[in-house]
This record gives C-alpha cells, sequence and structure tokens, in this order.
C-alpha cells in the first residue's frame, strides 16, 4: 500500500512533520573528468604535517576524549577564554542543531534570514519550533531592521549567516552591534561564521570580537574545520560563547560524536595556521577575480566574502546549471533562486567563466540575474 504521493507508509508512527521533511542534500558529487564546485570546499589537499597526525591516530579500538579537551584548550588559549567557553562538536552544524534543542520546543519559534544554509528550516522543525524567515534585501543581505521586527515573545533564537551562504554577503560589525541591542538579552543569538575566514571586506563583524570586546552573553559564535582549514571529510567545529549556553548544548549533543582523528587533525592545522591561512589568502583572490569576471561578463553577483559566488537564476536555475554540468562542471542549484559555485581549483576559473559568459546571454535582458547595463 502507497499513500497520495506514492511512498510506502512507515511501519511506525512518524511525527508529521518529520515525515514531511526531505533529507538534507549535500552538493552533487564531480567524476573524475569534472571540477566539483558544489560543496565548499577547500580545493587544496591536506598539509603533510595534518595526514602525518592522522597517520599516527591509529587506535580507532578506544572511545576519544568525549570533551575535545586538548582542543578545547588551544582554542580557548587563542582566543583569550575560559575552556569552558568552548564547545567542539562533529562540524558546527552539530552545534547548531544542539543550540536549537536547548532553546526550543514546540510552541517557540527561530527567526532567520531566507535564502541562508538550507539546513536552518530542518533543524528547526527537529527541534519542534516554529521556523520565521525574513527575506534577504534586494542585493541578497540580511535585513536585520526586518529580523529585529521578527522577534517575538516566542522567540528562542535568532540565527545570522555571516558571510551568508549561499549569496556570499557579509553583515558589518556595526549592523551586528545594533542588531544585538534590539534583540532582547533572553534571546540567544547564534552568529553563524563558518566561512570567517575567508572575509576580507574591512569593517565585517567578527564574533571573536564580539565576545572579546562587547561581552554579550547571549551571542554564541560558531566556527568549523571543515572550509578555510580543509577537514570537511573529519566533521570537526566549534562555538565560542557563555559557558551555561553551551553547557545546555552539551547536554543535548550525541556523546563521543567528534572522533579522536578530528580532533588531532584540528590541533595540527591550528599548529599550522600561518601556511593554511596562506592558502586562505590565495583562495580570496581566487574568488575576487572570479566575481569580477562574472560581473564583466554581465552577470549580477552580490558581495562574495565566502568561498563562493551567488548567479541569481531564478526560474532559470536547474537550467543553467545543467549548462554547467554539460561543462564539465558541478555546481550547486537552489530550484527557482540560484546558483553557487565554488572557488575551486585555478583551472576551473577560466573555464567558470567561459560557460558563465555565454550562459548570461541567454537570459533575457530583464533577467534578475543579468548585471543592469
Amino acid at each position: 500500500m502507497t499513500d497520495e504521493q506514492g511512498l510506502r507508509p512507515a511501519p511506525v508512527r512518524i511525527r508529521p512533520e518529520i515525515a514531511a521533511l526531505p533529507p538534507y542534500r549535500q552538493g552533487k558529487q564531480a567524476g573524475a573528468d569534472a571540477f566539483k564546485l558544489s560543496s565548499n570546499e577547500n580545493p587544496f589537499d591536506p598539509l603533510p604535517g595534518v595526514v602525518e597526525a592522522l597517520r599516527a591516530t591509529v587506535a580507532v579500538n578506544r572511545y576519544p576524549d568525549a570533551t575535545a579537551s586538548r582542543l578545547r584548550h588551544r582554542l580557548a588559549a587563542r582566543f583569550g577564554v575560559d575552556p569552558d567557553g568552548v564547545h567542539i562538536g562533529a562540524g558546527s552544524v552539530s552545534i547548531l542543531a544542539q543550540l536549537m534543542l536547548a532553546v526550543s520546543g514546540p510552541g517557540d519559534e527561530i527567526v532567520y534570514a531566507w535564502r541562508s544554509f538550507e539546513a536552518y528550516p530542518g533543524l528547526v522543525l527537529i527541534a519542534g519550533a516554529t521556523p520565521v524567515e525574513v527575506p534577504l534585501t534586494a542585493d541578497a543581505r540580511h535585513d536585520l531592521t526586518a529580523m529585529a521586527a521578527a522577534v517575538t515573545d516566542r522567540t528562542r533564537a535568532v540565527i545570522v549567516c555571516s558571510p551568508n551562504n549561499p549569496t556570499g554577503t557579509a553583515v558589518t560589525h556595526d549592523e551586528f552591534e545594533q542588531f544585538v541591542a534590539s534583540v532582547p538579552k533572553d534571546v540567544l543569538i547564534i552568529l553563524d561564521e563558518a566561512y570567517a575566514e575567508f572575509v576580507t571586506a574591512p569593517g565585517s563583524v567578527d564574533g571573536m570580537r564580539v565576545l572579546g570586546v562587547s561581552r554579550h552573553p547571549n551571542v554564541v559564535a560558531l566556527r568549523t574545520f571543515s572550509k578555510a582549514f580543509g577537514l570537511a571529510g573529519l566533521r570537526v567545529g566549534y562555538a565560542i560563547g557563555d559557558s551555561r549556553i553551551l553547557d545546555a548544548a552539551r547536554s543535548t549533543s550525541i556523546p563521543l560524536s567528534v572522533t579522536a582523528q578530528a580532533e588531532e587533525a584540528a590541533l595540527a592545522s591550528l599548529a599550522a595556521e600561518s601556511e593554511l591561512l596562506e592558502r586562505v589568502r590565495h583562495i580570496a583572490v581566487r574568488r575576487d577575480a572570479l566575481a569580477a569576471g562574472l560581473r564583466e561578463a554581465g552577470w549580477r553577483v552580490p558581495d562574495a566574502q565566502g568561498n563562493f559566488v551567488w548567479l541569481p537564476t531564478g526560474a532559470d536555475t536547474l537550467a543553467v546549471a545543467a549548462a554547467f554540468e554539460e561543462e564539465g562542471l558541478i555546481v550547486r542549484p537552489f530550484a527557482g533562486e540560484g546558483v553557487r559555485i565554488s572557488v575551486g581549483e585555478e583551472e576551473s576559473v577560466e573555464k567558470v567563466l567561459r560557460i558563465a559568459a555565454s550562459v548570461v546571454q541567454t537570459l533575457p535582458e530583464a533577467h534578475a540575474g543579468r548585471a543592469l547595463a
């Protein structure tokens, strides 16, 4: 027997909102002869020192340190905070889920900008809360004034993603300070900074500066080793914030989810931080060249501060993504909205620009993806 969609019903009772929730869909994989520009991965291979650290961590018959204490203490010293003010998770998205579970439930609301990170709506629903989506501005930025206005007595958390995934725009420090001042002090503000290391725009918000100087106890900053540090396959991220909030997140976490290998690789990466950040600098230069080339070709590209660029392709999104894929470029389409293109290998840039220049000419003159003449 099947339901109205032709699907077999589950053999047990599933929460209706979960049954209707599509699973997270990662960027499409690429064949050996294609460039994978769909998942915002770091195109550089791991550093030799990181590989050596992984090879030395072979005692997989033993459980890891449940709190990743060496990494916590290393990050605490780096940012000048108490170790209890650092929480390690299996990627920053897992900590995001823990925070939502800690502060919200049925009847509560969580506010975030949209479009933003595609995991947000699902994580809110899993926590039992209600998503409140606030549209981005015309230039693909957070509308922090509208987000503050969307906060009600039911709001338990607000997420600010900077740089915003997938549009690439960053929130300024002053904008964020004004926003925090306008939100009730008992509402959690999550500053999702997965791409913070790639930011080059002066005056952009820096969660560590906000926490270190302004001391906003209701703000938690999230960062990850997946992007700039190139450890996406190991799943390790961290949060900095008030220890009482992080204790609540720790209480909702799945025990032992951060592997010993992930902790070792993160420690080795911090030891080689200057070398890794030099790679990040190259990616940022490559990103700026890619964005400039796309604009020169006639595309309307928002300010790009992550390791990706955004093309607002609207109803033509799937067709545009298919045109790239036909040429061996696997990009990330968001149907009806736009295409996100990760900054990949140097060799991919010229190919992206060539295909993009051809595709933009097929769009109507008044198309939202085309730059104003």
